[in-house]
């Protein structure tokens, strides 16, 4: 059974730019985050932490070992001054 050289062409394109779009995605989502892989399934408790992280870092995906928060933790509240109906 001969083989069809010219599928190949196109074949190899199609894989080439799969793999290329795949990998352009996740080297533009982990950049976004700050190098780690992104998160999923993300539930109330990590979007509070999440948010926590933000207020003490300026990052969602920013953690700090330092036991005292910065001066303007304090201000930054998470409480919002308006209610959403």
């Amino acid at each position: 059974m001969p083989v069809p050289w010219e599928a190949l062409i196109p074949f190899g394109l199609l894989t080439t730019m799969f793999g290329a779009a795949g990998t352009l995605l996740n080297i533009s989502k982990r950049a976004q985050n700050q190098g780690k892989p992104p998160r999923y399934h993300i539930d109330p408790w990590d979007e509070m932490l999440m948010e926590r992280d933000k207020r003490l870092t300026g990052h969602i995906r920013g953690q700090t070992s330092n036991p005292v928060a910065p001066e303007d933790f304090a201000i930054n509240s998470v409480w919002y001054t308006e209610r959403t109906r």
